[in-house]
């Protein structure tokens, strides 16, 4: 058994958006099935968000098809692009009435993975100078559900805090110190991320242990496509 993570798949099996158009994503669906093959049907992958394009369940479908047929259990958070995404009873409903049966919804909730716990959010981008009270108050709302996942962490489990997001909690020139000063809090060590792609974006991440946290970036082009492993 074996946790892996991966970010970003943009899937668009059953609509018009593939990325194959954007540089470095060519085939990326069968990059995709490639990656995966090294994952065991007991092994638990999460996937940090922007999973698909489609703008609501149903037209997701085809999506959500292919990742349930990927091997391993999937845990899946929400990425800013997820618009099928409504409430998690209705994705679970979904999931249930298509037998789609090895997937999980990381929202202000944590998984047990043996002694360590897996939580997160998708967290957000905000800069004061340029954003308004909006986004502002998209960030608190992250926060407060990044701390109620920690929070149902700390009752799993005393063990290790793993925690994903889709948006970087620090950017190059950027620190979301709401989301960072949580981790700090509960005492997290080690996080990943995804949404950044490109080349420009790829280069200004942040990776690599900074202020005691260890930062991993796992969007799906910048790790070619492959699930990276988590050493517990």
């Amino acid at each position: 058994m074996a946790l892996f993570v991966i970010g970003d798949l943009h899937l668009s099996l059953g609509g018009s958006k593939p990325m194959d158009i954007f540089d470095g994503w060519d085939g990326y669906v069968e990059k995709i099935k490639a990656g995966f093959e090294r994952i065991a049907p007991e092994d638990t992958v999460v996937l940090c968000g922007d999973l698909t394009w489609a703008l609501s369940l149903e037209e997701a479908e085809e999506d959500f098809r292919f990742v349930a047929g990927l091997p391993g259990k999937k845990i899946l958070l929400k990425g800013n692009h997820d618009y099928w995404f409504t409430t998690a009873a209705k994705a679970y409903t979904f999931f249930k009435a298509r037998g789609f049966d090895d997937i999980e919804i990381l929202n202000n909730n944590a998984f047990l993975y043996g002694d360590a716990v897996l939580c997160g959010t998708r967290g957000w981008l905000y800069d004061e100078s340029v954003d308004g009270e909006h986004n502002r108050k998209i960030l608190k709302r992250e926060a407060v559900r990044f701390e109620l996942s920690l929070a149902a962490a700390e009752k799993k489990s005393s063990g290790e805090k793993l925690c994903f997001f889709h948006y970087p909690p620090r950017f190059k020139g950027y620190v979301c110190d709401e989301i960072v000063a949580l981790m700090e809090k509960y005492g997290v060590k080690r996080c990943w991320y995804g949404h950044i792609h490109g080349r420009k974006g790829h280069r200004s991440a942040v990776t690599g242990v900074v202020g005691g946290i260890e930062y991993n970036m796992v969007s799906a082009d910048y790790v070619d496509f492959v699930p990276q492993n988590i050493h517990i």
